[in-house]
């Protein structure tokens, strides 16, 4: 987007306190930030139990999670978490399921649009459905694929149990942005 974080360098993410207590969900939020610094960018991610700027709440609706874009420098504050659609585990594969989940709408806090933003369909099925440039805008990163990519964490949807892991074309557009 036009929008990015600029304030903050150190970039706190909690789970609200019904979140916190669901198997799964606080091994899958430090993975979030294990998969950020790795990355070495100019932006680090930690997990506190209170007062972050990015709160993961949970909610219901038509989605798995939701977030908004950065404003005035500062990261979206808050993503919604429909648990009752994603659900709860331990295991390895619904760790890195909901870590790759809970990594995009955080993406979306610092400023990533859908990487099939031109058509949604590639993701998510169904008939073609462009998001357009938004209020926010659509810029294309340099270094990066102008057409939707199959891998990358920023897609629209995603299956269940799917662990999308930054590719090189995200670590890219990280690395470009931040």
């Amino acid at each position: 987007t036009t929008n990015t974080v600029s304030g903050p360098r150190n970039i706190s993410l909690a789970l609200d306190s019904k979140l916190a207590a669901k198997a799964g969900y606080p091994q899958a939020l430090a993975e979030v930030a294990r998969r950020y610094n790795a990355e070495n960018l100019t932006l680090t991610f930690s997990v506190v139990s209170s007062g972050a700027n990015i709160t993961f709440s949970n909610a219901n609706g038509q989605y798995l999670a939701s977030a908004g874009f950065p404003t005035g420098g500062y990261p979206h504050g808050s993503v919604s978490v429909n648990s009752r659609a994603i659900g709860t585990g331990t295991s390895t594969t619904f760790i890195n399921y909901l870590a790759t989940i809970l990594a995009h709408e955080a993406g979306h806090c610092i400023g990533f649009r859908h990487t099939d933003y031109m058509d949604r369909s590639y993701s998510c099925g169904g008939s073609l459905a462009n998001e357009g440039a938004s209020t926010v805008g659509a810029v294309h990163i340099a270094g990066t694929p102008t057409t939707a990519d199959p891998n990358s964490w920023m897609l629209a949807c995603i299956g269940s149990g799917v662990s999308r892991p930054f590719n090189s074309n995200d670590k890219a557009a990280l690395s470009a942005v931040y």
